[in-house]
């Protein structure tokens, strides 16, 4: 017999969130690989990068098995890790051509070259300036000048205002030079893409004060003998009477010009530039995005298929996935002569990275609500036009399986926020446990989680950070704050001038909703999110009285300190968000430490660049002379958003113990030695 007796359908009653869960703080912790930035090296088979929270968040590049279902490779020597810390968000570290790899180092932040399966130490491209003063990210082989291609961010002379430029960095050579500046002037650049049968180069450009995403500049430019850009064409962006953010420019092998704008529709489409008219016109229109805001470098949203094919049938058709079409992903290929698109079905709901292999398949990243973030190999039929093979590469949790009876699956929830007539979005969890079940008479606690970033979305996918909570007994509830689920400029512009009104209102609004709908207990309302989603969090417990406890894991709670610390890739984008130097007074948590009512606990980084330790510590401060209960965890050597596994692990369990102790009226399965509260 069970201790707390049986259920009505053979499940054991028990106070919410005192449930037994094999998803502990561990698995959730060893699920935390990420992947980032596909390419196919010259024998077919993947290459990516992953990052192990439980190596200290080290990132190394894998290649796929020889064989289906074996094990993948570790391309990176020890000593070495692939990451860029250019525009500090870094993305785009690595580029392959055939089994020749060239990847920005961690440590040193400069470019290395290797060759797959050779077990000579990687050879330095660019010079040691001691330090991470010169950062490389996004670049390509140029196939007409033996060299590599890439944006350079360099910080020797100001830190605050590097200078960002188009370099090319010599590939041969016993001694190690200075890059080349191929394009320069302008504040950034991005996607640098050469076109293998001419002498020319398309790339991004924008300025300050926009973020790409906002208005940004699409140009061709043509090298002469020496390799130099003599001639130059602004493709897209040059007409004022047009506000449009060109993205991702990739050449067919035909070297046919392909991008992604959303001029005029406010959507991102696909569009082909005519060279000979000077022309771009759209391959497919449709209100769905096929492209996302460029946080980090090498974005792929379409490739094209066939490309490793020499049969004419297949060849230059982008695959491309037209991405958050209501809060789903669809992948498809387009048939550019015949301009229709043939959705292909596949297991994934969610889909982030598509990069196109040999003999007419593709890869992709992606999840559902019931895989987690993985990379599958897709295989089409001969017409390409559906998918005959579905196989997974890699998975950030290989064994989620086993805790398959454990699983809480998403409902898409849509609920009014404070305007009248307009809605926002949320994935609402609800308690799942294969063993116990909550009383008639109870209803469960609720944790909302407030996603990462202005531009970003939850996504509903499969996360053992939200099942560890669901599987306890909580209600959990993702919310797409904002408008953030992918609908265009339109949406994607909601909280400009209005950060920390319309994310908080959406928040409490989408908890008032499930209370009221009667799914959740409205006296044990929780809240937690991390940077910008941290701020969402102070803020909704400094301006209103919805939640019971929160937690914040670096977040921002002063607008003025993280404004003039900023770095230069979001420089003017807190200016866009916030707007005036009053409503920088106004929205900013730590100015309004008085009207703190609840329980807080908060998680900080002692290296993070981003959002600087000390505003955590003037949040604690505050808070306790308030005589509020309040805890402050630092973790040493962490920065902003890369976590250790042993930190991942740490806060989750104290987070649970924490909201149990101060408004869960349940005490935890877990064996979990709580850390010091003030004044509790």
């Amino acid at each position: 017999m069970h201790p707390h007796g049986p259920g009505a359908v053979g499940k054991a009653t028990a106070p919410y969130g005192s449930w037994e869960s094999p998803i502990s703080a561990s698995a959730v912790s060893s699920a935390g690989r990420t992947a980032e930035g596909l390419a196919v090296a010259g024998d077919g088979r993947l290459v990516w990068v992953e990052t192990r929270p439980e190596d200290g968040g080290r990132a190394v590049l894998m290649k796929e098995a020889a064989e289906p279902g074996g094990k993948a490779l570790d391309v990176t020597p020890q000593g070495f890790a692939v990451r860029s810390l250019a525009q500090e968000y870094g993305g785009g570290a690595f580029a392959v051509q055939g089994d020749a790899v060239v990847f920005s180092n961690y440590t040193d932040q400069r470019l290395y070259k290797q060759t797959i399966g050779d077990n000579s130490s990687p050879l330095p491209l660019t010079p040691d300036f001691a330090g991470s003063v010169v950062r490389y990210a996004d670049g390509v082989f140029d196939p007409h000048f033996h060299r590599f291609v890439t944006i350079m961010e360099d910080h020797r002379h100001n830190s605050s205002n590097p200078i960002t430029t188009v370099a090319a960095v010599r590939m041969s050579g016993q001694d190690v030079e200075e890059p080349t500046i191929l394009v320069s002037g302008n504040d950034f650049y991005a996607f640098p893409r050469i076109d293998p049968t001419k002498k020319r180069m398309a790339w991004i450009e924008w300025s300050n004060p926009n973020m790409s995403w906002d208005k940004s500049q699409l140009w061709v430019g043509y090298f002469n003998e020496k390799g130099e850009v003599q001639k130059r064409i602004c493709i897209a962006d040059g007409d004022p009477t047009i506000i449009e953010s060109p993205t991702e420019p990739k050449w067919s092998s035909k070297g046919e010009l392909f991008f992604i704008t959303d001029r005029r529709s406010g959507f991102w489409n696909i569009y082909k530039w005519d060279e000979q008219s000077n022309v771009v016109r759209p391959l497919y229109s449709l209100d769905a995005e096929f492209s996302k805001p460029m946080w980090i470098f090498g974005v792929s949203s379409y490739d094209f298929l066939g490309k490793y094919d020499t049969s004419h049938e297949i060849k230059n058709k982008p695959a491309c996935f037209l991405s958050r079409q209501n809060g789903k992903s669809c992948v498809g290929v387009l048939d550019h002569d015949s301009e229709s698109i043939l959705k292909i079905d596949i297991p994934f709901s969610s889909v982030t990275s598509i990069v196109s292999g040999d003999d007419g398949s593709f890869y992709i990243e992606g999840a559902s609500a019931t895989l987690p973030v993985s990379i599958a190999k897709v295989t089409l039929d001969e017409k390409k036009t559906m998918a005959t093979d579905f196989s997974i590469v890699w998975s950030s949790s290989e064994d989620v399986a086993k805790y398959k009876s454990y699983i809480s699956l998403p409902e898409f929830l849509e609920f009014p926020t404070v305007i009248h007539g307009q809605h926002a979005y949320a994935y609402f969890y609800a308690p799942h446990n294969n063993v116990f079940q909550g009383s008639s008479d109870e209803k469960p606690p609720l944790l909302v989680r407030t996603h990462g970033g202005p531009t970003d979305e939850a996504r509903g996918v499969l996360d053992l950070s939200v099942q560890y909570w669901t599987s306890r007994g909580w209600a959990f509830v993702d919310v797409n704050y904002g408008g953030s689920s992918g609908y265009g400029r339109e949406f994607r512009e909601r909280l400009l001038g209005q950060w920390g009104v319309v994310d908080v209102n959406d928040c409490c609004s989408c908890a008032s909703f499930l209370v009221e709908t009667g799914r959740v207990d409205g006296q044990r309302l929780c809240v937690t999110g991390e940077s910008a989603g941290g701020f969402t969090t102070l803020a909704c417990l400094a301006f209103r009285q919805t939640f019971k406890a929160g937690s914040s894991l670096y977040g921002i709670a002063d607008l003025a300190s993280l404004r003039a610390g900023m770095h230069k890739f979001e420089a003017y984008y807190i200016d866009n968000l916030v707007g005036n130097k009053q409503a920088y007074f106004e929205r900013s948590p730590i100015n309004f430490v008085e009207n703190f009512s609840c329980p807080v606990i908060l998680f900080q980084g002692l290296e993070d660049t981003v959002v600087s330790p000390d505003q955590a510590t003037k949040i604690y401060k505050a808070i306790k002379d308030k005589g509020l209960p309040v805890a402050l965890v630092e973790y040493e050597g962490e920065q902003h958003g890369f976590r250790k596994a042993e930190n991942i692990k740490f806060t989750l369990e104290q987070e649970m113990v924490f909201f149990a102790r101060l408004v869960g009226k349940f005490k935890v399965a877990d064996d979990i030695t709580p850390i010091k509260i003030e004044n509790f």
